[in-house]
């Protein structure tokens, strides 16, 4: 008795941290994401920033906080950008990619909602562009291109997939410096440098890179995913998040050959791309880490010597946009840029994660529906679970014939617990039955649960995927609840009603289906087990209300799977199914209050 009433209270103790976590941080971060993406796309605020850089001639300005709209117009001449995956514009003085939206994704499932906005330019509320550059050598007086360089429009008029445009400035030293920027139809630029020398002196110049954001939303944190610095530098994957770049370690440095580095959100990322082939000192910089401003990923490119008469080329990359897998590892096979695709933040069960995305982004493809993709992920799990399944019923289905002998122990010595254990655990030996042998499928399905809330909350392909009827996004909580009337009315549920009151539709059928499970068990004997068995659905329920909606479908859909495969072993076992007797509200009743003494031997 004392040893199950532990395992109760270890199960109400787990629970209780599961559902506190999701209470107190996941759910209402959900919730935040969203006003972070709203603030992220109206561009307003209230206060002047500084902008700095440690990298050679980045600019240094304080600006009045403008909306976006204003900051555009007043940033100079600009270059149209225009993609089927991105539009904006390229500020001509100084070449800075500064204003970049995301055309296939918008802020809410209204189709007339903003774009997503990536890129913003320095004097808006939240400042986030790319700049590439060259620096001169220490002690040199050669001018280089810096943020203000007014470059000239050598050819194209609009950036686009078919039209890639030329700038050109001349430093009036015998240096002539050519930049030609061309963009694919997804997110990938190009940035090809030449510098030309006309002049007598051979220059040594160093081509540099930097993405540069400032004033993090407060709210953009996550405990279940990395945002913040990412790249492969090296051999390794260099990931601190914004929260790891604390006032005594603001800057972190890295040298490698190749690799990639930038920063990320949820679904979004601006990667700088150097050449693979070439030495690279890169770094990752936090001026204000603390209030979430100004943090910098930059690489410098080792010297380069332009002879008199002669030039040198540099051919660099810049990743903004989407983080959908597939682009990812197509351009990580294409441009052979080492594991670009673990801009994804799989997690520590990346064994789990990543083939489980793969099978579902695979039957997503094939049905045009993640809803159906989850519930054919769901079989392939418990077909590969089938032996484990397997064991656990047949180990149930003997401790059910096993129980009267159990109860007979137990009224037997019931005043003597330990003499108590030791014939139970004799009787298990003598039949050959491990009590222990059920809970290990559960245990071994818990990272499996785990590694599918990771995959629909971080992969962008699930984003506001649609099942069907009132699911439109399987990575949000299911819309419906009582302040909605279930759906047949358009209201919100207010701001003060607590996340995980606010159950919905497919949370109430995951509760049904695991208390229908429960009730093909017999009823605990003893009254304290039978409640805390009644009463688990009913937690687990009110615990998944906030999860993402595919995860309570993937349960609700297992429960179901459980119940037929148990169903049909316990009849092979020859053990007494009992659903339908438990099912008797009377008999119910009658159970939870306890059995009379006696009553289970006749006596």
């Amino acid at each position: 008795m004392d040893n199950n009433r532990n395992f109760f209270v270890a199960i109400l103790l787990c629970a209780a941290v599961i559902f506190g976590w999701q209470y107190f941080v996941a759910g209402p971060q959900m919730a935040k994401e969203k006003a972070h993406q709203t603030l992220l796309a109206k561009q307003k605020g209230e206060e002047a920033q500084t902008k700095s850089s440690n990298l050679p001639n980045a600019a240094a300005n304080i600006a009045k906080v403008m909306s976006r709209s204003a900051a555009l117009r007043e940033g100079g001449q600009r270059i149209v950008i225009a993609t089927p995956s991105v539009n904006g514009s390229l500020r001509l003085k100084g070449a800075r990619f500064d204003d970049l939206q995301l055309r296939k994704y918008r802020e809410t499932l209204d189709p007339k909602s903003p774009e997503i906005v990536l890129f913003s330019p320095e004097s808006t509320a939240f400042p986030y562009y790319t700049v590439f550059g060259w620096a001169a050598g220490p002690g040199s007086k050669v001018r280089v291109p810096d943020d203000a360089t007014p470059w000239t429009l050598a050819s194209g008029n609009v950036l686009t997939p078919e039209t890639p445009i030329t700038l050109r400035w001349d430093n009036g030293q015998g240096l002539t410096f050519t930049r030609t920027i061309s963009v694919d139809k997804q997110y990938m630029f190009t940035i090809a440098d030449t510098v030309a020398n006309h002049g007598a002196a051979a220059a040594v110049l160093s081509p540099y890179a930097y993405v540069s954001r400032s004033n993090i939303p407060q709210d953009t944190h996550y405990m279940a995913l990395h945002e913040g610095f990412v790249g492969i530098l090296g051999d390794d994957l260099q990931d601190p998040s914004y929260s790891d770049m604390k006032p005594e370690t603001r800057e972190k440095n890295f040298h490698s050959t190749g690799g990639w580095l930038g920063l990320t959100d949820k679904y979004w990322m601006a990667a700088i791309i150097p050449p693979q082939n070439q030495q690279i000192d890169a770094s990752y910089r936090a001026t204000d880490p603390e209030a979430k401003k100004d943090f910098q990923a930059s690489y410098h490119l080792g010297p380069q010597t332009v002879a008199p008469g002669a030039s040198v080329k540099v051919t660099q990359r810049l990743f903004a946009g989407a983080k959908v897998v597939s682009v990812l590892r197509e351009y990580q096979d294409r441009l052979n840029i080492a594991r670009f695709d673990y801009a994804v933040d799989w997690g520590w069960f990346f064994v789990l994660t990543r083939p489980m995305f793969w099978l579902l982004d695979y039957f997503g493809t094939v049905t045009g529906n993640f809803g159906i993709a989850i519930l054919l992920l769901t079989i392939v799990v418990r077909l590969i679970f089938f032996p484990l399944a397997n064991t656990q019923f047949k180990s149930m289905s003997r401790m059910k014939k096993l129980q009267p002998h159990v109860e007979r122990i137990r009224e037997r010595f019931a005043d003597d617990k330990m003499r108590q254990q030791q014939e139970m655990m004799e009787l298990y030996k003598r039949e050959k039955v491990n009590p222990l042998s059920g809970c290990l499928p559960i245990f071994i399905q818990i990272p499996v649960f785990f590694s599918l809330y990771k995959v629909l909350l971080v992969s962008i392909e699930m984003r506001q995927a649609p099942f069907f009827g009132w699911i439109r996004d399987l990575s949000a909580p299911d819309p419906t609840s009582i302040w909605n009337l279930f759906g047949l009315f358009p209201w919100h549920t207010p701001g003060f009603i607590p996340a995980f009151l606010v159950i919905g539709i497919w949370p109430i059928l995951m509760g049904a289906t695991q208390w229908l499970q429960t009730k093909m068990n017999p009823a605990p004997t003893d009254p304290v087990q039978a409640k805390m068995f009644s009463l688990m659905p009913l937690i687990f329920m009110f615990m998944l209300a906030s999860f993402p909606a595919g995860l309570v479908i993937y349960w609700t859909w297992s429960n179901l799977l459980s119940m037929i495969q148990q169903y049909v072993i316990m009849r092979r076992e020859g053990a007494e199914i009992h659903l339908f007797s438990n099912l008797k509200v009377p008999g119910s009743i009658k159970r939870l209050s306890g059995p009379k003494p006696g009553a289970e031997t006749g006596e």
